[in-house]
């Protein structure tokens, strides 16, 4: 009897923190809507776009950060390598939009071992304004990207960053890919801004350039082998905030293969165990493998059906974060159970590769991420 009880409390204990989850984030998230340009001042803003190859979407995500609704922008494009593919793409993109200011900056500089806040730095250098938005290649920038961005600035912001919402899947490992950055990391990261801890993502970040300047200036994100990591530790060391978009921006994804699902995932799990691992530990508790096996521990204690018993976990889980994507205007599918499903049967395993060292790649590059994390969260445990 104390086993059965055991069990079904933490079962649903879990059950009810990753309910409570989506409904902090839900409080948190708008729906796309279009935001007019304020009336009043609206201070330049320069974008600094670092890019490595050519990607799915490469034209049309170029095209959109050359068609935003801000009336003074510049963009800075920054690649590593005159050899890269990319680098005609942003030539003939540039030459196609002469109206905006727009500059293509090759070389890198090492200041740490994150090739793209490397490639980033002769981009900080070259920004002519007060507001930089640093943002990813794979970005589709909205008409309102500056808008969505200045709008989530307040009085204590240290800096305004969007997650990655995942859209246009070609093919179920991008549907799951879609299940992993929706409905989980976007949905985690919005329910933890809801509680105060404010986390940066280093797919859109707007930074007020003197106040960086004034701290150590783009060198000082290369304090953590992950630059978001570091812009998180030293926006909270300042007393001021991480904020979000109420509405984050689209990440067209394409197809996806298992291989390069597995491998993204992992980078980011030792990203976090290395950065954070005290809130990297708990990891392993969100999805659905450990209530469902809780669960049926109970319900086998307690003579109960498992089928059905698995049937009721999972419609407790998966109805509620189908109903956040649908209502957020998120990608949803007749496969996205099933995604979510095999997303959560890896997150364990994923959890357990996070706590393991060695090299991963990025775009090609190797990053090497220390082990230290497991010694400094052993020491203060």
């Amino acid at each position: 009897m104390e086993l059965t009880f055991a069990a079904a409390f933490a079962s649903s204990a879990l059950l009810l923190s990753n309910f409570a989850s989506i409904l902090l984030a839900s409080s948190r998230l708008k729906p796309r809507r279009l935001i007019p340009p304020p009336r009043g001042k609206q201070p330049p803003v320069s974008i600094i776009v670092p890019s490595r190859g050519v990607e799915p979407f490469a034209e049309e995500t170029l095209e959109r950060a050359f068609s935003l609704d801000w009336p003074r922008y510049e963009l800075i494009f920054c690649v590593a390598q005159p050899e890269d593919p990319v680098v005609k793409l942003i030539d003939a993109a540039i030459a196609r939009f002469p109206n905006v200011a727009a500059r293509l900056l090759i070389g890198e500089d090492r200041i740490s071992a994150n090739p793209k806040l490397n490639n980033c730095v002769k981009g900080w250098q070259a920004a002519r304004h007060d507001w930089v938005v640093l943002a990813d290649s794979n970005v589709l920038m909205p008409k309102d990207y500056v808008q969505h961005l200045m709008a989530a600035w307040r009085p204590e912001t240290g800096l305004v960053c969007s997650t990655p919402i995942g859209s246009r899947p070609d093919g179920f490992w991008a549907e799951v890919e879609c299940a992993f950055l929706n409905t989980l990391q976007a949905r985690w990261q919005y329910a933890g801004e809801a509680l105060g801890l404010g986390f940066a993502q280093g797919k859109s970040m707007l930074w007020n350039k003197p106040m960086l300047d004034e701290n150590g200036s783009i060198h000082a994100l290369a304090a953590e082998i992950a630059e978001d990591a570091a812009a998180t530790k030293l926006v909270n060391s300042l007393g001021l905030r991480v904020n979000l978009v109420a509405s984050p921006f689209e990440q067209p994804l394409g197809q996806r293969t298992l291989a390069e699902i597995w491998s993204r995932q992992a980078r980011w799990a030792r990203l976090r165990r290395v950065t954070f691992p005290l809130f990297f530990a708990p990891e392993i508790l969100t999805g659905v493998v450990v209530p469902l096996i809780f669960a049926l521990i109970a319900a086998k204690s307690a003579g109960v059906s498992l089928p059905t018993t698995a049937l009721g976990v999972l419609a407790i889980a998966y109805v509620p974060e189908c109903l956040l994507a649908w209502s957020k205007g998120w990608y949803l599918s007749l496969r996205s159970v099933t995604a979510m499903i095999v997303r959560d049967v890896m997150l364990p395993v994923i959890w357990a590769r996070g706590w393991l060292g060695g090299a991963v790649e990025w775009r090609g590059n190797a990053m090497t991420i220390p082990t230290k994390a497991m010694t400094e969260l052993e020491e203060s445990i």
